[in-house]
């Protein structure tokens, strides 16, 4: 994901699609198709695919080591599977 905001509607439709089964975030003004019930799993699984887009998103950090005071890049940890 970057920070283009065409990338990113991009992305949150789909998380909305996958995770919360919700077909289109776009009002519809009818409540049927605006409002929805969703199980607590549902949610979190969708803020943990929120989650995981942001930290993939989110570019290196450089940084001087105060030890050494060498360059050095941060990077996010990788998550465990």
């Amino acid at each position: 994901m970057s920070n283009d905001p065409t990338t990113r509607d991009t992305t949150i439709e789909r998380i909305a699609r996958k995770a919360l089964g919700i077909e289109t975030l776009e009002t519809r003004h009818t409540d049927g198709l605006d409002f929805h019930d969703l199980a607590v799993w549902t949610i979190k699984d969708a803020l943990e695919h929120a989650y995981e887009a942001g930290r993939k998103a989110a570019p290196p950090t450089r940084v001087t080591c105060p030890a050494c005071r060498r360059d050095i890049e941060i990077r996010p940890i990788p998550p465990l599977t």
